[in-house]
């Protein structure tokens, strides 16, 4: 599913990353990366955030950090968001790559 690599930066706080959150989905997962962005399958529908805080959840899980270290800074209404992680991208990298292949 990988025609792009996956879009990660560097910031002040950590590192931010393109998703794309792909709602009401049979199963919750990560499902690879496509045009860039990070594809995360959530159950939940995207009603009053549920699909945020699902993402958000799958998320922090997969890169073994709390909740509260991931925030969507863009695109909250948005199936493509920009998620904020306090964490060093070269930690995050090392999560993610077991679980995707860039």
């Amino acid at each position: 599913m990988t025609d792009a690599p996956l879009r990660i930066t560097r910031i002040a706080t950590g590192t931010r990353i393109e998703i794309r959150v792909m709602p009401r989905a049979p199963r919750t997962g990560l499902e690879g990366v496509r045009d860039g962005r990070l594809v995360l399958r959530v159950t939940a529908a995207p009603v009053d955030s549920a699909a945020n805080d699902a993402a958000i959840t799958v998320l922090a899980k997969t890169l073994g950090l709390p909740r509260s270290a991931l925030s969507i800074s863009a695109g909250l209404t948005h199936r493509n968001k920009t998620l904020d992680i306090a964490a060093t991208i070269d930690s995050v990298r090392e999560r993610l790559k077991g679980e995707i292949q860039e």
